[in-house]
C-alpha cells in the first residue's frame, strides 16, 4: 500500500472462511522513521526544558524522553493508513472495524524495527434476493373514524376558546382555595395553611373525594383528604398544598377544609367564521363544517402514512430476511466486534440478542444492494422533506394540525442538528425509498382499517 504516494507499505490477505480473513500488516523502518525525525524535530522546536532555551534543547534529550512515544504514535498512523487504504483499494465489503488479532505478538518498540501486525476482520456475505411479482404485501391504510373528527374538532374548539370564571365546579375547570389543616373539625393551631391551593378535578386520583368538588360552588367549603384525592403522591399533594414532599406521609387521613375562592374554566369557542379565519387564515377555504372535516381527515392521512409505511417497512423487512434464507458469519467474530465498540456491553446480552443482531445487518446489506442497484441515493432535500412531516407529525399529536411553515421549518432543523436524530431520519428514508422500489416491484394490496385494527396489527406482529 502507498503511503504519502512515496512508499508501498507490505500489506497481505489470508481469508479463514468464506466471511472472515486477517489482514496482515508488515512494518519496516523506512516507512515510519522519517516521520518519527519530522515529529521529533517538530517537538524540539517547541520544548521547554529546564537548563535550556526554549526550542534548543538537544535533540538526544528529546528523543530519550518521547522517542519511544512518539514512535508508536507513528508506527499506528502508518499502520491505520495502510490497513483501511488496503481494505478500500480491494473493495472490501467489511462488518465493522478490523480488530488485532487475539494473543498478538507483544514488541519491545525502543529497540526494535521491524514489526508485523494482524487483524482480524468480518467480511459481508454476499446475499442475492431479488423482489418479484409473486411477492405479495398488504398495505394497510388508516381511515380516521368520525369519532375522531369530532374530538379533533372539540379540541380545536377548545384551544381558540377563552378562560372564563364559573359558578359551580366541573371535572375540566381549574379550582382555586384556601385549604386548612383540620383536628376534630376545627382549624389545627399551627397547622398547614394553603392560601392559594390550586386543584384539577379531571387529574385527581380518588372519584369519592373529586366528586366532594364536583358541583361545588364559588364560596362553598368542602372537607377533603388531599392524600387520598392524589392516592399519596408526594408531588401532586406537595405542590397543592405548599410544602416539603418530606412531609407528605403523615397526612394519610388527615383532613383539610377548602373554601373555593375561584372556578376557572376554558370556554369552547364556536364554530363560526370568526373561528375559521382565527384557526386557518383570511384567505383560506376552510369556511364550513363540511371543509373542516376534510382537512382534518387529510391531516389524520398525512400523520398515519408513516405509521402505514412504518408497517409496510416492517412487513417488507419480514419478507426480504425470509427470502434470503440462512446466511452464515463469523457470530464469534461479530461478537468481539461490538464488545470492542461498547465498552459497557455485556456478553449475555449480546448473545441474547444477536439473532436479531444478524436480521439487522442481513437486512441493511439486502437494502443497501437493492438502493445501489436502483440508483437511489439520500439528498439533503430528500432529508428536509421527510423531517418536515416528522415535525408536522408531532405537533399533530398535540392538537396543532395548522402550524405555520416558519416553525415547522425551524423545527425540523432543529431535529437534524442532533446527529443521533439526524442518522435515525437517515435511515427511515431509506427504509421509505426501498418502499417505494418494492411497491413497483411486487403485487400489493391496498386495505383500510381503522385505527384500532392497525394496532391489533401491530400487537399481533411484536
Amino acid at each position: 500500500y502507498t503511503l504519502n504516494n512515496k512508499r508501498r507499505m507490505a500489506v497481505s490477505i489470508k481469508q479463514t472462511s468464506d466471511v472472515a480473513a486477517v489482514i496482515t500488516v508488515q512494518v519496516s523502518a523506512a516507512d515510519y522513521q522519517p516521520q518519527v525525525d519530522k515529529a521529533l524535530k517538530n517537538y524540539q522546536k517547541n520544548a521547554s526544558i529546564p537548563g535550556f532555551r526554549k526550542g534548543h534543547a538537544p535533540l538526544g534529550l528529546i528523543k530519550k524522553q518521547v522517542g519511544t512515544s512518539v514512535k508508536v504514535e507513528e508506527i499506528n498512523r502508518a499502520v491505520v493508513s495502510a490497513l483501511f487504504g488496503y481494505i478500500d483499494e480491494e473493495k472490501l465489503q467489511i462488518l465493522g472495524n478490523p480488530l488485532p488479532v487475539e494473543d498478538a505478538e507483544e514488541y519491545d518498540f525502543a529497540t526494535e524495527e521491524n514489526f508485523e501486525f494482524s487483524y482480524d476482520v468480518a467480511l459481508a456475505p454476499k446475499i442475492e434476493v431479488k423482489l418479484e411479482k409473486k411477492d405479495k404485501l398488504t398495505y394497510y391504510r388508516i381511515v380516521a373514524t368520525k369519532e375522531m373528527e369530532d374530538e379533533q374538532i372539540k379540541r380545536m374548539l377548545e384551544n381558540a376558546g377563552k378562560q372564563i370564571e364559573a359558578d359551580t365546579v366541573e371535572d375540566n375547570d381549574v379550582v382555586y382555595g384556601r385549604a386548612l389543616e383540620l383536628a376534630d373539625g376545627q382549624p389545627k393551631e399551627g397547622g398547614i395553611e394553603a392560601a392559594q391551593a390550586l386543584i384539577l378535578p379531571r387529574f385527581t386520583k380518588s372519584e369519592a373525594e373529586k366528586a366532594k368538588l364536583i358541583g361545588a360552588k364559588l364560596g362553598d367549603t368542602i372537607t377533603f383528604e388531599p392524600f387520598a384525592l392524589y392516592d399519596g403522591q408526594a408531588s401532586e399533594i406537595a405542590s397543592l398544598l405548599q410544602i416539603e414532599k418530606e412531609a407528605v406521609p403523615a397526612l394519610d387521613g388527615v383532613a383539610f377544609s377548602y373554601q373555593i375562592t375561584k372556578i376557572s374554566r376554558r370556554e369552547a369557542d364556536e364554530l363560526n367564521d370568526a373561528f375559521f379565519t382565527e384557526a386557518f387564515g383570511e384567505g383560506s377555504d376552510i369556511r364550513s363544517e363540511e371543509a373542516l372535516r376534510k382537512n382534518i381527515q387529510e391531516s389524520f392521512a398525512e400523520q398515519f402514512a408513516t405509521e402505514s409505511d412504518f408497517k409496510f417497512t416492517r412487513d417488507l423487512r419480514a419478507l426480504l430476511l425470509k427470502k434470503a434464507g440462512k446466511i452464515a458469519y463469523d457470530e464469534a467474530l461479530l461478537k468481539r466486534i461490538f464488545l470492542a465498540r461498547n465498552a459497557e456491553a455485556k456478553v449475555e446480552d449480546l448473545d441474547r440478542d444477536m439473532p436479531q443482531i444478524i436480521d439487522d445487518i442481513t437486512f441493511d446489506r439486502i437494502k443497501g444492494q437493492l438502493l445501489e442497484a436502483a440508483g437511489v441515493q439520500i439528498s439533503d432535500e430528500d432529508l428536509n422533506k421527510f423531517a418536515l412531516i416528522v415535525a408536522k407529525n408531532q405537533f399533530a399529536m398535540y392538537g396543532m394540525t395548522s402550524v405555520p411553515d416558519e416553525l415547522l421549518e425551524n423545527y425540523a432543523q432543529s431535529m437534524l442538528k442532533d446527529e443521533r436524530t439526524k442518522e435515525n431520519l437517515i435511515d427511515r428514508v431509506a427504509d421509505s425509498k426501498l418502499a417505494a422500489i418494492a411497491k413497483e416491484a411486487i403485487t400489493v394490496t391496498e386495505k383500510e382499517v381503522s385505527p384500532e385494527d392497525f394496532n391489533k396489527l401491530m400487537s399481533e406482529d411484536t
